[in-house]
């Protein structure tokens, strides 16, 4: 007998996002208890296996069948069969567990004590040397951790852990906003980098009042290091004239070697020909490099481990 069906109970299907997920949101409770039903075909088995009472796992069936206006099965006494539409339904529902099944094995695999995942971003001029060496050092006693790396400059990556995608980042300069907590954990020395046959190439130090007249390559700007580098040159008493703009220290470093300019940069991970690396005497020029996280986040135990191992390099986290 075909099932009566309350028009009160039913959500009409429309292709509006906001419906679609109202109507996930009806319906989701119910079908893992819809599957295990369509899977042996009878209520009280049914609710025997998945240790539910009969009446409840009868009541889920009836309102599912209602909010979606459809005859899932058909009954005859204590005994269900599938209809067409319902088996339809099943295929369906079995991939959306599944999904859900192995979505739930993933975030447990992450947060795994020994062999969990750390997102983890950083600037590119750490990528060189610093990163490789930290991850190597910490994974003599982790050795199973696994990590997702991401480079990007100081902005781009307090974005991306305000969105959960990082749990942690190495950034410079040390953010300072409510929502986040910083640590300082060291300092870097910034150079005025000029070309090899530049007249101030035989020079070890330079006050950076010097290079008021040079064409500086800069980062662009929302880059930290952009930032400091116009924040000196104002201390220095002038304002820098910019020939080229980029994403990378290392490209910069290239432009300079080809003489199209001077730069304010960290030292580079391998000496690099063709430039002289000047010590800048006044202002004084270094950028703070701190780890930052979103603040309120838990922590999974891999990402708590991996954190307390960076807190204790503060002070040695660059070479010296």
């Amino acid at each position: 007998m075909a099932h009566q069906h309350s028009s009160r109970a039913r959500v009409s299907p429309n292709s509006d996002m906001e419906d679609m997920f109202e109507m996930a949101t009806v319906l989701a409770p119910r079908l893992a208890y819809f599957a295990g039903v369509a899977r042996t075909e009878h209520v009280t088995r049914a609710a025997q296996e998945m240790q539910v009472p009969q009446s409840t796992l009868s009541r889920a069936m009836v309102r599912l069948e209602q909010d979606l206006g459809v005859d899932l099965f058909a009954r005859r006494g204590r005994t269900l069969s599938l209809t067409p539409a319902g088996r339809t339904f099943l295929g369906s529902v079995e991939r959306a567990l599944a999904e859900v099944g192995r979505a739930a094995d993933e975030v447990r695999a992450d947060a795994d004590p020994a062999t969990g995942k750390v997102a983890f971003g950083f600037l590119h001029t750490m990528g060189a040397e610093t990163v490789p060496g930290l991850i190597h050092a910490f994974r003599a006693g982790h050795p199973r951790v696994r990590f997702s790396l991401v480079q990007n400059y100081g902005e781009a990556m307090l974005e991306r852990l305000r969105a959960g995608e990082l749990d942690l980042c190495l950034t410079s300069p040390v953010p300072n906003a409510p929502d986040l907590v910083a640590r300082r954990l060291d300092e870097q020395k910034l150079r005025l980098v000029v070309p090899a046959d530049h007249r101030l190439a035989a020079r070890r130090r330079i006050r950076l009042a010097e290079a008021a007249e040079e064409t500086f390559v800069t980062l662009e700007p929302g880059y930290g290091l952009r930032r400091i580098t116009d924040d000196l040159c104002r201390e220095a008493g002038f304002k820098p004239r910019i020939a080229f703009e980029g994403e990378e220290a290392e490209t910069l470093r290239g432009l300079v070697a080809a003489g199209l300019g001077v730069a304010l940069l960290p030292p580079p991970a391998v000496p690099r020909p063709g430039v002289a690396e000047l010590t800048v005497t006044a202002p004084r020029a270094a950028r703070e490099i701190g780890v930052a996280w979103l603040d309120g986040h838990p922590d999974t135990p891999p990402v708590a481990a991996f954190k307390k191992f960076l807190l204790s390099k503060r002070g040695n986290l660059l070479p010296k």
